[in-house]
């Protein structure tokens, strides 16, 4: 095995490892009630009660989730991605 198989096989290793630990931190908040957003669904939001980030002073991709009020006035959650940026600049 020569050098530049193997420094490819440790950067695969190494990367993969990464991946799973961001897929462990990206788990939904724990609301099992929450509907999960995929992109394009229709929400019909008539007022938002609450947006929270799963992490307040993060810096890059968070789980968030909206509570909100539909137009029948029916409670609803929804658990989204969103960028977060309270983390990213040093006061």
């Amino acid at each position: 095995m020569n050098v530049k198989t193997l420094a490819c096989a440790s950067l695969f290793a190494v990367l993969s490892f990464g991946t799973l630990a961001a897929q462990a931190t990206s788990m939904p908040m724990t609301d099992n009630n929450a509907m999960q957003y995929r992109y394009g669904d229709h929400l019909d939001v008539k007022k938002v009660l609450s947006v929270k980030d799963d992490q307040s002073n993060a810096c890059g991709v968070v789980n968030t989730r909206m509570d909100y009020l539909d137009s029948k006035g029916q409670h609803e959650s929804v658990e989204y991605r969103s960028y977060a940026t309270a983390g990213c600049h040093d006061n």
